[in-house]
């Protein structure tokens, strides 16, 4: 149906937003740790078994610079947006709920009263979303110093999905209801048949 169409839009607009707010409890990003962090713990732990440990605690120490050397680059933690971003948290979620609201408001209404602009604001509020994931993609927190390294995780890539499919179903197109030719074609059927045409 024609009718029914028209609101796929404002159900993928609503599947966004609930998959941009369940990414803002998930893993954003990987905390790992850098070349520099891994020869600052080295040279740490030297420092601390020359003054304080014997031959035998020195020796062991010695040992751990190799296990240490391989923990370079490997993940150690993941932070989630509701964890490191506190201010964005609060502003994603209150663009979720305005979209849900907006979308689930046309989505009650029977097809036949749906306005033509139902769900039209999600495009705003989606962009909006957007924008603020990608810039927390890019200008990601700062870490504590050159020891550590912050990566996306797949909390970020949802975010940005969700974000982009509320404005995709935002401008999802309308369908337009069919014309009702239900008397035309009769008449044209019959002007075809006898020659005489409705008027002359």
């Amino acid at each position: 149906m024609a009718g029914d169409r028209s609101r796929y839009g404002l159900v993928l607009s609503t599947l966004g937003a609930i998959v941009l707010g369940i990414s803002v409890f998930l893993p954003w990003y990987g905390v790992s740790i850098t070349a520099t962090g891994v020869a600052y713990m080295q040279e740490v732990g030297g420092q601390l078994a020359a003054q304080f440990g014997n031959a035998s605690m020195q020796s062991y120490v010695g040992s751990l610079h190799g296990t240490l050397d391989g923990l370079a680059g490997q993940q150690v933690a993941a932070l989630s947006a509701h964890q490191v971003l506190h201010d964005l948290n609060v502003i994603l979620l209150a663009l979720v709920g305005l979209a849900l609201l907006d979308s689930l408001l046309a989505l009650a209404r029977p097809v036949a009263s749906t306005p033509a602009g139902a769900g039209a604001s999600v495009a705003v509020l989606g962009a909006l979303a957007s924008v603020l994931v990608i810039f927390r993609m890019v200008d990601r927190p700062a870490p504590a110093g050159p020891l550590l390294a912050l990566s996306l995780r797949e909390g970020a890539w949802m975010a940005l999905i969700g974000s982009l499919t509320m404005v995709v179903g935002a401008f999802w197109p309308r369908a337009r209801p069919a014309a009702d030719v239900s008397e035309a074609q009769p008449r044209g059927a019959w002007s075809g048949l006898s020659g005489w045409t409705p008027g002359a």
